[in-house]
């Protein structure tokens, strides 16, 4: 017996709405990695999720910090692909709305975040 759930062709939960617009998928995320597309992994969770778990290559960013830095996040990003990821993927669509906001226009959330691509992709990774 396995308690990974069953997921649907795209990697997601059976009932997962995807946002096509504003969402990737782990699965997508993965590919992207494995083929050396130049995008940006950037999480938005705390600092200590981010010590306890992460995806390598990804930088940190955190939500809470974002109006802080959002001068130096619009610079830095404004001419790249970024995905953002952050445990289930409600705080990276925030992350998402505020970069797209400010003038990232090629922004995105990774649907389930972590979470996700820890069932998904890599099923050693720790879930919290």
């Amino acid at each position: 017996m396995t308690d990974r759930p069953a997921l649907t062709d795209q990697g997601l939960p059976p009932n997962y709405f995807l946002k096509d617009d504003w969402e990737v998928t782990p699965r997508q995320v993965k590919a992207m990695l494995d083929h050396g597309e130049n995008f940006v992994l950037l999480d938005c969770r705390r600092e200590p999720e981010f010590e306890f778990v992460k995806i390598e290559s990804a930088v940190l960013h955190v939500l809470q910090k974002v109006r802080d830095e959002l001068p130096d996040l619009v610079e830095d990003y404004a001419d790249q692909e970024v995905v953002v990821y952050c445990h289930h993927g409600m705080r990276s669509m925030q992350m998402t709305a505020i970069m797209r906001d400010a003038g990232v226009k090629n922004v995105w959330s990774m649907a389930g975040g972590i979470d996700l691509w820890a069932l998904d992709i890599e099923p050693s990774m720790p879930r919290y």
